[in-house]
Protein backbone atom coordinates (compact mmCIF):
# COMPACT_ATOMS: atom_id res chain seq x y z
CA UNK A 1 0.00 0.00 0.00
CA UNK A 2 1.27 3.19 -0.58
CA UNK A 3 1.30 5.81 2.18
CA UNK A 4 -0.69 9.35 1.53
CA UNK A 5 1.80 11.02 3.83
CA UNK A 6 5.55 11.54 3.05
CA UNK A 7 7.26 8.44 4.43
CA UNK A 8 10.61 7.61 4.93
CA UNK A 9 11.30 4.06 5.73
CA UNK A 10 14.55 2.79 7.86
CA UNK A 11 15.66 -0.56 9.08
CA UNK A 12 16.52 0.25 12.38
CA UNK A 13 14.51 2.53 14.82
CA UNK A 14 17.69 4.26 15.32
CA UNK A 15 18.33 4.88 11.97
CA UNK A 16 14.25 6.08 11.84
CA UNK A 17 14.83 8.48 14.77
CA UNK A 18 18.43 10.12 13.55
CA UNK A 19 16.49 10.62 10.12
CA UNK A 20 14.27 12.79 11.95
CA UNK A 21 16.29 14.53 13.71
CA UNK A 22 18.21 15.83 10.87
CA UNK A 23 15.16 16.81 8.98
CA UNK A 24 13.85 18.17 12.01
CA UNK A 25 17.12 20.13 12.75
CA UNK A 26 17.16 21.58 8.96
CA UNK A 27 13.94 23.10 9.34
CA UNK A 28 14.33 24.75 12.74
CA UNK A 29 17.60 26.37 11.72
CA UNK A 30 15.97 27.72 8.47
CA UNK A 31 13.01 29.15 10.76
CA UNK A 32 15.47 31.09 12.77
CA UNK A 33 17.79 32.22 9.33
CA UNK A 34 14.46 33.28 8.06
CA UNK A 35 12.54 34.34 11.19
CA UNK A 36 15.19 35.21 14.08
CA UNK A 37 13.39 32.54 16.07
CA UNK A 38 11.69 29.15 15.41
CA UNK A 39 8.71 27.92 17.64
CA UNK A 40 8.43 23.94 18.12
CA UNK A 41 6.25 21.16 19.67
CA UNK A 42 8.06 18.14 21.43
CA UNK A 43 6.50 14.76 21.51
CA UNK A 44 7.24 12.22 24.26
CA UNK A 45 6.69 8.75 24.71
CA UNK A 46 8.94 5.71 23.82
CA UNK A 47 9.05 5.98 20.08
CA UNK A 48 10.90 9.26 20.50
CA UNK A 49 13.34 8.30 22.39
CA UNK A 50 15.80 7.94 19.41
CA UNK A 51 14.82 11.16 17.68
CA UNK A 52 15.16 12.92 20.78
CA UNK A 53 18.73 11.61 21.58
CA UNK A 54 19.88 12.56 17.93
CA UNK A 55 17.82 16.16 17.61
CA UNK A 56 19.73 17.65 21.06
CA UNK A 57 23.26 16.50 19.47
CA UNK A 58 22.13 18.42 16.05
CA UNK A 59 24.82 20.99 15.19
CA UNK A 60 24.65 24.81 14.46
CA UNK A 61 20.92 25.36 16.41
CA UNK A 62 20.57 28.54 18.23
CA UNK A 63 18.42 26.59 20.49
CA UNK A 64 18.58 30.49 22.45
CA UNK A 65 16.23 31.07 19.18
CA UNK A 66 14.29 28.12 19.83
CA UNK A 67 10.40 28.66 21.95
CA UNK A 68 9.40 25.12 22.64
CA UNK A 69 5.97 23.68 23.96
CA UNK A 70 4.42 19.84 24.30
CA UNK A 71 1.81 17.90 23.47
CA UNK A 72 0.04 16.68 26.68
CA UNK A 73 0.49 15.47 29.98
CA UNK A 74 -1.78 13.15 32.57
CA UNK A 75 -4.17 15.32 34.70
CA UNK A 76 -3.11 14.83 38.24
CA UNK A 77 0.27 13.76 37.35
CA UNK A 78 3.34 15.24 39.69
CA UNK A 79 6.26 16.03 38.09
CA UNK A 80 8.04 13.60 40.14
CA UNK A 81 6.56 10.90 39.07
CA UNK A 82 8.98 8.64 36.66
CA UNK A 83 5.68 8.71 33.51
CA UNK A 84 5.56 12.79 34.38
CA UNK A 85 6.19 13.99 30.48
CA UNK A 86 7.48 17.20 31.89
CA UNK A 87 10.07 15.12 33.63
CA UNK A 88 10.86 13.02 30.41
CA UNK A 89 11.25 16.04 28.46
CA UNK A 90 13.30 17.67 30.67
CA UNK A 91 15.50 14.63 31.54
CA UNK A 92 15.75 14.13 27.73
CA UNK A 93 15.85 17.10 25.88
CA UNK A 94 15.90 20.61 28.02
CA UNK A 95 18.78 19.69 29.68
CA UNK A 96 20.49 17.97 27.20
CA UNK A 97 20.63 20.81 25.23
CA UNK A 98 24.17 22.75 24.53
CA UNK A 99 22.40 26.08 24.80
CA UNK A 100 19.06 27.42 27.00
CA UNK A 101 15.97 27.40 25.07
CA UNK A 102 14.40 30.86 24.79
CA UNK A 103 11.49 29.22 26.63
CA UNK A 104 9.56 25.60 27.19
CA UNK A 105 6.13 26.36 28.19
CA UNK A 106 5.59 23.07 30.29
CA UNK A 107 2.30 21.68 30.96
CA UNK A 108 1.25 21.35 34.43
CA UNK A 109 -1.98 18.64 35.05
CA UNK A 110 -1.26 18.87 38.76
CA UNK A 111 -3.56 21.82 39.07
CA UNK A 112 -7.17 22.58 37.43
CA UNK A 113 -6.74 21.14 34.00
CA UNK A 114 -9.06 23.58 32.47
CA UNK A 115 -7.67 26.76 33.45
CA UNK A 116 -4.33 24.62 32.11
CA UNK A 117 -5.76 24.52 29.01
CA UNK A 118 -6.31 28.43 28.99
CA UNK A 119 -2.93 29.31 30.18
CA UNK A 120 -0.92 27.71 27.79
CA UNK A 121 -2.99 27.98 24.77
CA UNK A 122 -2.49 31.58 25.45
CA UNK A 123 0.99 31.26 25.03
CA UNK A 124 0.18 29.02 22.07
CA UNK A 125 -1.49 31.36 20.19
CA UNK A 126 1.26 33.82 19.85
CA UNK A 127 4.08 31.24 18.04
CA UNK A 128 3.39 30.23 15.36
CA UNK A 129 4.57 26.43 15.04
CA UNK A 130 7.61 26.23 13.23
CA UNK A 131 7.99 22.23 13.60
CA UNK A 132 5.90 19.84 15.29
CA UNK A 133 7.83 16.59 16.26
CA UNK A 134 5.08 13.82 17.10
CA UNK A 135 4.42 10.23 17.01
CA UNK A 136 1.29 7.77 16.33
CA UNK A 137 -0.03 5.75 19.08
CA UNK A 138 -0.88 1.99 18.54
CA UNK A 139 -4.76 3.36 18.40
CA UNK A 140 -3.88 6.14 16.07
CA UNK A 141 -4.07 8.69 18.29
CA UNK A 142 -2.27 12.05 17.81
CA UNK A 143 -1.09 13.71 20.90
CA UNK A 144 -3.74 12.08 23.53
CA UNK A 145 -6.70 12.58 20.76
CA UNK A 146 -8.01 9.03 21.08
CA UNK A 147 -10.47 7.67 18.56
CA UNK A 148 -13.00 9.07 17.57
CA UNK A 149 -10.96 11.88 17.70
CA UNK A 150 -12.33 15.48 18.07
CA UNK A 151 -11.31 17.49 14.48
CA UNK A 152 -13.39 20.16 15.17
CA UNK A 153 -12.34 22.06 18.48
CA UNK A 154 -10.34 24.96 17.77
CA UNK A 155 -9.20 25.68 21.30
CA UNK A 156 -5.04 25.02 21.43
CA UNK A 157 -5.45 22.35 23.99
CA UNK A 158 -8.66 20.35 25.65
CA UNK A 159 -9.18 17.82 28.48
CA UNK A 160 -9.35 14.41 27.00
CA UNK A 161 -10.70 10.98 28.54
CA UNK A 162 -8.36 8.16 27.32
CA UNK A 163 -9.38 4.89 26.01
CA UNK A 164 -8.44 1.38 27.04
CA UNK A 165 -6.31 0.95 23.95
CA UNK A 166 -4.00 4.11 25.16
CA UNK A 167 -3.97 3.39 28.33
CA UNK A 168 -2.75 -0.21 28.29
CA UNK A 169 0.02 1.06 25.73
CA UNK A 170 1.26 3.59 28.43
CA UNK A 171 1.69 0.66 30.89
CA UNK A 172 3.02 -1.63 28.12
CA UNK A 173 5.67 0.66 27.62
CA UNK A 174 6.87 0.41 30.91
CA UNK A 175 5.72 3.91 32.51
CA UNK A 176 2.76 2.35 34.65
CA UNK A 177 2.95 -1.04 36.91
CA UNK A 178 -0.81 -1.75 36.03
CA UNK A 179 -3.56 -0.34 34.16
CA UNK A 180 -5.42 0.82 37.11
CA UNK A 181 -2.36 3.32 38.07
CA UNK A 182 -2.52 4.90 34.54
CA UNK A 183 -4.65 8.43 34.62
CA UNK A 184 -7.75 9.07 32.69
CA UNK A 185 -7.58 11.91 31.42
CA UNK A 186 -4.85 14.21 30.06
CA UNK A 187 -4.04 17.58 28.61
CA UNK A 188 -3.93 17.44 25.30
CA UNK A 189 -2.91 20.00 22.27
CA UNK A 190 -5.72 19.62 20.26
CA UNK A 191 -5.83 18.10 16.54
CA UNK A 192 -6.51 21.52 14.83
CA UNK A 193 -3.66 22.72 16.77
CA UNK A 194 -1.27 20.49 16.01
CA UNK A 195 -2.36 20.80 11.85
CA UNK A 196 -1.49 24.58 12.30
CA UNK A 197 2.13 23.76 12.01
CA UNK A 198 4.21 24.57 9.30
CA UNK A 199 5.22 21.00 9.62
CA UNK A 200 5.23 17.92 11.42
CA UNK A 201 7.38 14.89 11.73
CA UNK A 202 5.97 12.28 13.09
CA UNK A 203 8.48 9.47 14.36
CA UNK A 204 6.99 5.52 14.94
CA UNK A 205 9.13 2.86 15.27
CA UNK A 206 7.97 -0.69 16.62
CA UNK A 207 5.75 -3.70 14.66
CA UNK A 208 3.11 -2.71 17.32
CA UNK A 209 2.11 0.17 15.37
CA UNK A 210 1.85 -1.49 12.34
CA UNK A 211 -1.79 -1.47 11.94
CA UNK A 212 -2.09 2.68 13.30
CA UNK A 213 0.47 3.33 10.18
CA UNK A 214 -1.02 1.30 7.98
CA UNK A 215 -4.75 2.63 8.86
CA UNK A 216 -3.93 6.12 9.17
CA UNK A 217 -1.54 6.27 6.43
CA UNK A 218 -3.28 4.36 3.54
CA UNK A 219 -6.82 4.91 4.74
CA UNK A 220 -9.58 7.31 4.67
CA UNK A 221 -9.40 10.59 6.78
CA UNK A 222 -11.73 9.69 9.80
CA UNK A 223 -11.86 10.42 13.40
CA UNK A 224 -11.41 6.82 14.10
CA UNK A 225 -7.90 6.88 12.75
CA UNK A 226 -7.15 9.74 14.29
CA UNK A 227 -3.31 10.48 13.18
CA UNK A 228 -4.94 10.18 9.35
CA UNK A 229 -5.89 13.68 9.53
CA UNK A 230 -1.81 13.80 8.83
CA UNK A 231 -2.90 13.14 4.69
CA UNK A 232 -4.31 16.75 4.72
CA UNK A 233 -1.14 18.64 5.69
CA UNK A 234 1.13 19.75 3.06
CA UNK A 235 4.35 19.55 4.94
CA UNK A 236 3.87 16.36 6.70
CA UNK A 237 6.54 13.36 7.15
CA UNK A 238 6.46 9.86 9.05
CA UNK A 239 9.77 8.07 9.51
CA UNK A 240 9.23 4.26 9.92
CA UNK A 241 11.47 1.56 10.68
CA UNK A 242 10.98 -2.02 9.45
CA UNK A 243 8.54 -3.10 12.18
CA UNK A 244 5.71 -0.36 11.79
CA UNK A 245 5.83 -0.33 7.92
CA UNK A 246 5.70 -4.10 8.09
CA UNK A 247 1.90 -3.80 7.08
CA UNK A 248 2.20 -1.15 3.88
Amino acid sequence: MIPKVKTAIAKTKQESGAAAAVLGAKLIREAIRKNGKANIIVATGASQFEMIEQLVKAPRIDWTCVTAFHLDEYVGMPITHPASFRKYLWERFVSQLPLPLSSFHYLNGEGDPLKECLRVGSIIAKHPIDVCFAGIGENGHLAFNDPPADFKTAAPYLVVNLDEACRKQQMGEGWFKTLAQVPKQAVSMSIRQIMKSKAIICTVPDKRKAQAVKDCLTGGVTPVHPSSILQRHKAAWCFLDAGSASLL
